[in-house]
């Protein structure tokens, strides 16, 4: 089905961000409808249900679209003026940072937010609230990858190559994603890897929908995905794979990294994963004999308090056997979240200023400083971690701005963050759903959702596309550029926030331009005409040729100093919460195919409701059996934070010790109360995927 009348765009979901149409209906409760549009290179018209359901949220009955206030003498949220909320929220701000100082106010954003409105906020916290403490949850995505990146090869990008690359390698080794649940437009290019002769390797402690695809299928104990990166680089060693050439051109650091493999031999790393000796030795021979291939991470390695060295392991075993810095090889990353790689691009992250530069590197502040109009030393230094700030709300951070993030929700051990988020003086929450969070605040403001806006995202190839606004918002809704325009205001900043996002993101691209992530050269009218364009995509000089972007990276050199790729020396450490006679069960979360992230927005469709109605505990018939409970009973799963409780679904799928929760929910059935948040010490990613916990009859 095509319309040429219908404007084209993107879901608003994942970090696919998967081309679609939308035509108007001109009606209130479905403002929208869903037109095909097989244009688009990265789904080619495919969509998920999330995709295909997307406009039921823009319902006039679904979403936000009037201001919110919590009146003193009723204790209440109720509707408000924009004038008035906007006065209310200045008012709280200005107050905290009069009483407490500027870094008392606070600043969280989300991996949600189009490039432009990721820039306006971190502009906002750093020159008109002048605090330092802002970051996103993007922090809760790809934030050890991301480290490990830097570490190995001095750049950030999700993914180095192009989706399309993946079929065309002949071995792909899939690390704690479940793609066909999580983004199933992307499962065809697995599907066609192995109709291309290409072999697939998952990793994961439950046998999914996409390990169930799997030429090979490893499922390690919980938070032993270290331990088995190690063991596999072990046998590289002893069976004589390493490429040496490689090695030796376009690396440095292997023989420290050799050392700490080498203390990883086969029979010890079966011990720590549970992954059978001639498991490791397949996987090694499926990847190494094929003349290329892949690994790909996602959350299931990464969200550990081990995560950047996780993921460091996986690049080092690329790189010793060469599998990196060339044509359809090497390492990347899933990312989930739909703006997570432009989301922290661009200064809404607590160390980072516009273009992925570094806050505490002098010749970035300048540049930034200079293209914002104020002096370098004026700008505050880096700020607390996402989950840092958040424990830090009602202690050293009064107030709080809050704009696209539910971490009642998503956030670990998240009953206490809801209780740190309860005895702030002052909340603000800019939201399209009065989601948990908001219900929270002081004031809400309800803010344009993606169909109502134009914006860029940058999806998880690097590839910086354009959403087109196809719909009036309603009446009573602003958009975030324009609150932010408005509190900017309120506060003293005339200028510098401007409201129409074409003109933010020629800003940003005089603010990226000639750091990591480079946007100069990137006009919306070149990703229109190009379906994207990948960065880095620097300016040219006056008369050149527009430089093409860069789909592939590090097929010349690697972003070191010296070029050369960085093996880390890393070795196997338990998980922060082991099991013991108390808590003698792993937990694991995640996440199902009809349901995104906290669920603020899916939860309010019917159709991805009916499929996925609620909160469900994972386990083994043989742990079902001990404990005495069968299909649909409750059961409750407690770890040293607090207690939820869930259906039990009983499936051989997943390993014996080891239940999995998905954490769309909120109520008794919230996986993250029980979550450790134990935090990477690199990355200061949470440890989401593995806690310690007891089952009990519900």
């Amino acid at each position: 089905m095509s319309d040429a009348t219908a404007v084209p765009t993107h879901c608003p979901y994942c970090a696919l961000q998967c081309g679609m149409k939308l035509r108007p209906t001109g009606t209130a409760e479905l403002p929208a409808e869903v037109v095909e549009r097989t244009d688009f290179p990265v789904n080619r018209g495919a969509l998920c249900g999330k995709g295909r359901t997307a406009p039921s949220v823009l319902s006039s009955r679904v979403r936000l679209t009037e201001p919110l206030v919590r009146r003193p003498d009723s204790g209440a949220l109720e509707p408000a003026s924009w004038e008035e909320a906007l006065s209310a929220v200045a008012e709280g701000l200005r107050l905290t940072r009069a009483d407490h100082g500027p870094d008392a106010v606070g600043v969280f954003g989300g991996g949600g937010l189009t490039n432009e409105k990721a820039y306006a906020l971190g502009k906002f916290a750093r020159l008109v609230l002048a605090t330092s403490q802002i970051d996103y949850n993007g922090r809760f995505c790809m934030s050890s990858a991301a480290a490990a990146h830097q570490r190995a090869f001095g750049l950030d990008r999700g993914l180095p190559f192009p989706l399309e690359d993946i079929p065309r390698t002949g071995c792909v080794i899939l690390v704690g994603s479940n793609l066909a649940e999580t983004m199933p437009p992307a499962l065809r290019y697995l599907t066609e890897l192995r109709e291309n002769g290409g072999k697939l390797i998952v990793v994961d402690p439950r046998r999914t929908r996409t390990a169930e695809q799997a030429d090979l299928h490893l499922a390690p104990r919980p938070g032993t995905d270290l331990a088995l990166a190690l063991g596999l680089l072990h046998l590289v060693v002893a069976e004589g794979r390493v490429d040496e050439d490689f090695v030796a051109e376009r690396t440095s650091g292997w023989e420290a990294a050799r050392a700490g493999a080498m203390a990883h031999w086969p029979e010890h790393v079966e011990r720590i994963t549970g992954v059978p000796v001639p498991r490791l030795r397949e996987a090694v021979a499926l990847f190494c004999d094929a003349p290329d291939s892949m690994v790909l991470t996602a959350r299931g390695p990464e969200q550990q308090s081990k995560g950047t060295d996780t993921v460091g392991a996986w690049i080092n075993l690329c790189l010793a056997t060469g599998r990196a810095g060339r044509p359809l090889s090497g390492y990347g990353c899933l990312t989930g979240q739909g703006n997570g790689q432009g989301g922290r691009e661009h200064g809404q992250k607590a160390d980072q200023l516009p273009g992925y530069r570094k806050l505490d590197d002098p010749a970035a502040r300048a540049h930034v400083a200079d293209v914002w109009g104020v002096a370098p030393e004026t700008l505050p230094g880096p700020g607390r971690s996402a989950y840092e700030l958040l424990d830090a709300l009602g202690g050293e951070v009064r107030s709080l701005l809050l704009m696209g993030s539910n971490p009642v929700v998503s956030a670990p051990h998240a009953a206490h963050v809801e209780e740190r988020l309860r005895s702030l003086d002052f909340l603000a929450v800019a939201d399209v759903v009065l989601s948990e969070t908001a219900a929270l605040a002081d004031v809400v403001l309800p803010v344009t959702q993606w169909a109502e806006e134009t914006g860029t995202m940058t999806n998880l190839e690097g590839r910086v596309l354009l959403r087109r606004r196809a719909l009036t918002p309603p009446a009573g809704v602003r958009t975030d550029l324009e609150v932010l325009h408005s509190l900017a205001g309120l506060l003293g900043w005339e200028k510098g926030f401007p409201t129409d996002p074409e003109e933010v993101f020629e800003e940003l691209r005089r603010a990226s331009a000639g750091g990591p992530a480079d946007y100069s050269g990137i006009s919306y009218r070149r990703i229109e005409d190009e379906r994207g364009v990948f960065w880095p995509c620097p300016a040219t000089d006056p008369g050149e040729r527009d430089h093409a972007g860069t789909p592939r990276l590090f097929l010349d050199r690697f972003e070191t100093a010296d070029g050369r790729a960085r093996f880390v020396s890393v070795t196997h450490r338990p998980a922060a919460e082991e099991t013991d006679a108390d808590y003698p069960v792993v937990l694991t979360t995640g996440r199902v195919v009809s349901q995104y992230q906290s669920g603020a927005q899916t939860r309010r469709v019917a159709e991805l409701n009916a499929a996925a109605p609620g909160p469900f505990v994972e386990l083994h018939p043989r742990l079902a059996e001990r404990l005495g409970v069968a299909e649909g009973e409750p059961v409750a799963v407690v770890s040293r934070r607090g207690r939820a409780v869930a259906p039990a679904r009983i499936t051989g799928a997943i390993r014996p010790d080891t239940v999995f929760m998905p954490f769309h929910w909120y109520g008794e059935g919230r996986a993250n109360t029980l979550v450790n948040p134990a935090l990477d010490p690199v990355s200061r990613m949470p440890e989401f995927k593995v806690c310690a916990v007891r089952l009990e009859r519900g």
